[in-house]
């Protein structure tokens, strides 16, 4: 018994060897102190670094920081910065990048140009460690990330134009590092520059080229092992690391690399974007900043004197430059105080690549142990103001944003998708789909629906539709999807989807295309025409070929006349949401009036999509662009209804060229939903030269009344 006790005590002997309670001890730590500090209105983020000052070696000493807890993280730095450039909106970035490049330059240069005299003549340094602790005001770490992340702005253009500034300040310091530590250590310029440089063009001509291509290939091909993708991805932010550091940059590059690299390829409403934030925000994320923490040695405090005089020069020196890059580039681009606070509070923070440059200084001799300990309550005071500062900032411009709205349709918050769901190996995209264009201000979820008909096979049809649906459920929860799920028995399929979409009042439907290709089959059957003919909501029809995230290029095509159709505008907010979501180019094929109106549109609006537009002045055009289809293209078509203005009989020839190539080709066609105003056209509200229009459409609602009363009568 006295064995069994000494050895239980034996096993809380401090720093603590038992890997098992080590890791149990941290996850208490990621679990309670977020937990605790939110009551007192303290960020998360600050109470895992404060948890790891108290536990670690340079407080109760539970914890030693040792090589599994820093091989945790590094894994959870470079997730920071892998999720960062995932998230990153690549159409807004590319129309941003000149701003990235502004801001990049100005939290360089100016901590640069300050911090070195400062260094030089008022420490008194030598122009080694004068440059190596200037280089430390220039780094900065967003560690104050997964605050934006949270709360949903990681999109917003202050953080992303601080995100790609970031990048360009932290490569120019590792560069700047790399040719100090080579001059310090008799290296030749002469051969230091032509291979940093050769080394650079190749990292980048295996991550921007190879990878995505890779990448593309495995996703398509092993679409449904789920596990596979998430070991995959893992693997490929790790292999892109290990590529930069071989480069002669930092690990930390090479992770947002490969986040660039697999951004289109992961939409932030997949479910494996989810599975990736999921991990990385519950464990390796917190277990970085806890080890943020471990680094801090609060005796430095009362080491000596000088040490506070250059931790305070430090302090000051750091936080004033970064908030003077933001003020400039935040004033040059007109963006508000919040954002302003934003993008200062994002790059204040110095963590793991500062103390990684010091320790370089230190094993080549260019600075001494009293730099080292300033650098550590550097580390701690900014890491504090940084998630003080941002956690403000980010909650002003999350609000803003919610109220400022900015998408193409005005009325997004009403919006609601609904999906016919019908075939098990297509329900997956259906759904991709349907959670690609909901817009961001919906209120509502997506609405999964299930039709059986009324037979003698209708009991074992609605055990296997509910199975399929229960299918769905789990396929939206892994996405953290909101999704509802409607099963019912009605006498024919188009009947009972209109009258759902009616009671749920529903916006939009998605069908999937059923793969007959003869012309009389062309619009799906009697039970899809019944759908598009008999129907107020738009109608997307799903011929997707390949998940959606595979696609590089977007590919509209508006048939003249289209942009006066009520129901455009819908279908150009949805398509332009699905471009956005799937980090799409979008190219627009219009009339030059339909050009016009589209572009009027576009201005109105917030959305960073940037188009590229092309001539189409009739559907006989359209062969001409035909033969220019990728395999990665997504073909798009706005096709009009029957009694509509921009309806054109010549539309159907295009529909069955389509049809012909549709086991070879991605599309979505698109009907422009028909909410007409059925008082207004009774009491001839209405000119001369919308007549036939209305007249039509009265025909069409007589019909779709005769169709409730009997929904047999169409087929």
């Amino acid at each position: 018994m006295d064995t069994f006790f000494y050895t239980l005590a034996h096993e809380f002997d401090t720093p603590f060897q038992n890997s098992v309670l080590v890791f149990a001890v941290i996850l208490f730590i990621i679990l309670l102190s977020p937990l605790l500090l939110r009551k007192i209105r303290i960020p998360g983020i600050i109470g895992l670094i404060i948890s790891g000052v108290v536990v670690g070696p340079h407080g109760l000493n539970l914890i030693e920081r040792n090589s599994a807890v820093e091989l945790f993280s590094t894994i959870g730095l470079l997730y920071i910065l892998f999720i960062a450039g995932l998230e990153l909106d690549m159409n807004s970035f590319r129309q941003n990048r000149y701003k990235s490049m502004l801001y990049g330059a100005l939290t360089f240069l100016l901590p640069m140009l300050i911090g070195y005299p400062v260094c030089r003549y008022l420490l008194g340094y030598g122009v080694g460690a004068s440059l190596i602790t200037t280089s430390l005001f220039a780094t900065h770490t967003l560690v104050a990330y997964p605050i934006v992340s949270r709360l949903g702005i990681a999109r917003n253009q202050s953080v992303e134009v601080t995100v790609g500034g970031t990048i360009i300040t932290d490569t120019a310091v590792l560069i700047l590092l790399a040719v100090i530590v080579g001059y310090n250590t008799g290296g030749s310029a002469t051969l230091l520059w032509p291979r940093l440089i050769i080394s650079f063009l190749l990292f980048l001509g295996v991550v921007f080229y190879v990878i995505p291509r890779v990448s593309a290939w495995f996703f398509k091909k092993l679409e449904a092992e789920k596990t596979s993708h998430y070991v995959f991805v893992l693997a490929v932010l790790f292999f892109c690391a290990f590529l930069a550091e071989m480069a002669g940059l930092e690990s930390i590059i090479g992770a947002f690399a490969a986040g660039l690299a697999l951004n289109r390829l992961i939409p932030v409403t997949s479910p494996l974007m989810n599975r990736i934030e999921f991990a990385g925000n519950s464990l390796f994320i917190p277990f970085f900043l806890i080890s943020v923490g471990m680094l801090v040695d609060l005796r430095v405090i009362f080491s000596g004197v000088d040490v506070l005089y250059i931790a305070g020069v430090l302090i000051v020196v750091a936080i004033g430059t970064k908030w003077l890059a933001a003020w400039i580039t935040a004033t040059a681009l007109r963006y508000s105080k919040a954002q302003r606070r934003l993008m200062f509070g994002l790059s204040t923070a110095r963590a793991a690549a500062t103390l990684a440059i010091i320790l370089v200084g230190i094993e080549n001799n260019i600075v001494d142990t009293r730099e080292q300990n300033a650098t550590i309550l550097l580390i701690l005071v900014t890491s504090l103001v940084s998630s003080l500062v941002t956690e403000e900032a980010a909650r002003k411009v999350a609000l803003a944003m919610e109220s400022g709205g900015g998408e193409m349709l005005p009325a997004a918050r009403g919006q609601k998708i609904m999906v016919s769901l019908a075939n098990p190996d297509t329900m997956e995209r259906l759904l991709d789909l349907a959670f690609s264009v909901r817009l961001p201000a919906s209120d509502h979820a997506v609405t999964g629906l299930a039709i059986v008909l009324d037979n003698e096979e209708a009991e074992r049809k609605l055990i296997e539709a509910r199975a399929m649906l229960e299918k769905a459920r789990r396929h939206s929860a892994s996405a953290d999807y909101k999704l509802d799920l409607l099963t019912t028995i009605d006498q024919n399929v188009a009947g009972g989807i209109r009258r759902i979409a009616t009671e749920q009042f529903a916006t939009d439907l998605i069908i999937g295309y059923s793969g007959r290709t003869s012309l009389t089959d062309l619009l799906f059957g009697k039970t899809m025409q019944a759908i598009i003919d008999h129907t107020r909501q738009g109608v997307m029809v799903s011929g997707l070929r390949s998940p959606l995230h595979v696609h590089s290029r977007l590919l509209l095509f508006c048939p003249p006349f289209v942009e006066k159709d009520p129901g455009f505008a819908s279908c150009l907010a949805n398509v332009v949401q699905l471009t956005s979501v799937q980090g799409l180019s979008l190219h627009i094929y219009s009339s030059a009036l339909t050009e016009t109106a589209v572009r009027a549109r576009f201005s109105q609006s917030r959305t960073p999509v940037s188009p590229a537009y092309n001539s189409f002045p009739s559907w006989d055009s359209f062969a001409r662009y035909e033969n220019d289809l990728l395999p990665s293209d997504l073909l798009v078509a706005v096709i009009p209804r029957n009694g509509t203005i921009a309806f054109d009989t010549r539309q159907n020839n295009v529909l069955q060229r389509i049809s012909d190539r549709a086991l070879a080709m991605s599309f979505i066609l698109v009907y422009p939903g028909s909410s007409v105003e059925w008082q207004g056209a009774l009491t001839g509200d209405f000119n001369a030269g919308d007549l036939r229009n209305n007249v039509t459409r009265i025909a069409q609602g007589a019909r779709e009344l005769l169709g409730a009363l009997d929904p047999r009568k169409l087929d």
